[in-house]
């Protein structure tokens, strides 16, 4: 039973990970598209697009430190505890 939530534990992370990139992508492109439309300059598309890139990048550089343990006061907690 152990093994079956260490697994759906790895899909959730997952799942995280792919949300944490595809929405802000998605969000950021189309308000560049309804920006493009709206005020004729279609150019702002790409910006946004590369805007909600970096967002995305920044969401998973952040799960991926808080998992994987390398972040603020926990790290140095552990650190102390091993010594």
């Amino acid at each position: 039973m152990k093994k079956n939530r260490q697994i759906f534990m790895s899909l959730t992370l997952i799942l995280q990970f792919g949300l944490n990139m595809i929405v802000p992508i998605f969000l950021c492109t189309m308000a560049g598209v309804w920006l493009g439309r709206r005020y004729d300059i279609p150019i702002i598309t790409v910006p946004l697009f590369l805007a909600g890139a970096l967002a995305g990048f920044t969401n998973i550089f952040k799960l991926a430190k808080k998992v994987y343990g390398q972040g603020g006061e926990s790290d140095k907690n552990h650190a102390e505890k091993t010594k």
